[in-house]
């Protein structure tokens, strides 16, 4: 299987998943089915085909998070640190001059990604314009609103 990069906190992130699905949803998805059985027939009862539907979620995500865990390549971001040069892990203060402000992104695995806590994928287009780039820097990306220019403002690896 191919390796999927990824940071430590990204991996403990998904290995609490993981546990949480195991521990707590899963007994209690099996719990509600067990009442819903319990309530008679089968074929017209909403409570039982949602549990079902739940336990089919819950289910493909753990064994989607197995997979991922399995296949993790964790990258000690450390080793970088004093790096001025944009690698994964980097955390990366963007100045866009169209709408004057700063915006940070720190760049991490697809599975770990998570725009709203500036986890920005290693496959986005600015993750992959960023990639070798320093401080003083620009990069022009083709965005969904259009052609953004971003100048590169502090790199860091916390």
């Amino acid at each position: 299987m191919e390796k999927v990069p990824m940071t430590a906190a990204g991996c403990a992130r998904l290995e609490d998943e993981l546990k949480t699905l195991k521990t707590v949803e899963r007994p209690a998805i099996i719990r509600a089915i067990a009442e819903a059985r319990e309530h008679g027939d089968l074929s017209e009862n909403a409570e039982y085909h949602a549990a079902r539907e739940k336990q089919s979620f819950i289910e493909g995500r753990i064994k989607l998070l197995e997979s991922t865990i399995s296949c993790a390549d964790i990258i000690d971001i450390s080793k970088f640190k004093g790096s001025s040069t944009i690698k994964f892990g980097a955390t990366v203060t963007l100045y866009d001059e169209e709408i004057d402000e700063e915006l940070t992104y720190q760049i991490v695995g697809a599975e770990e990604a998570d725009l709203k806590h500036g986890k920005l994928s290693l496959t986005a287009p600015i993750s992959r314009a960023l990639m070798g780039k320093k401080v003083g820097d620009s990069i022009e990306v083709v965005t969904p609103k259009g052609k953004r220019v971003y100048d590169v403002i502090a790199v860091d690896y916390r």
